[in-house]
């Protein structure tokens, strides 16, 4: 499994981004999929992600910010982020897991800065 992770950028506070990550194969095979992000200094931590069954779970600082979609024709997850803050400044990770192990994308860079 290859995840293609893009994206990011600089944004000033109060912009907005849209992350993708596209998979080599279909997601309907993962058990979960979404993303993690890790800040400098940080431990990575979980932004948010897709549950099979079709649930969703958001760290609670991004609930209400950030919205997480799939186009399945695409075998993408794209990461909608409105209302960034400078503290989401980190490295955003693509993460998959399939019964098989959990994968990871290369990572994307977000700064938000004025």
């Amino acid at each position: 499994v290859q995840l293609q992770a893009s994206g990011g950028g600089l944004v000033q506070p109060g912009g907005s981004l849209r992350l993708s990550c596209a998979a080599s194969g279909s997601i309907f095979s993962f058990k979960a999929m979404g993303w993690y992000r890790q800040a400098p200094g940080k431990q990575r931590e979980l932004v948010a992600t897709f549950i099979s069954g079709g649930s969703t779970y958001y760290a609670d600082s991004m609930k209400g910010r950030f919205t997480i979609s799939t186009d399945n024709a695409k075998n993408t997850v794209y990461l909608q982020m409105n209302s960034l803050k400078p503290e989401d400044t980190a490295v955003y990770y693509c993460n998959a897991v399939s019964g098989r192990g959990s994968y990871w994308g290369q990572g994307t860079l977000v700064t938000v800065s004025s």
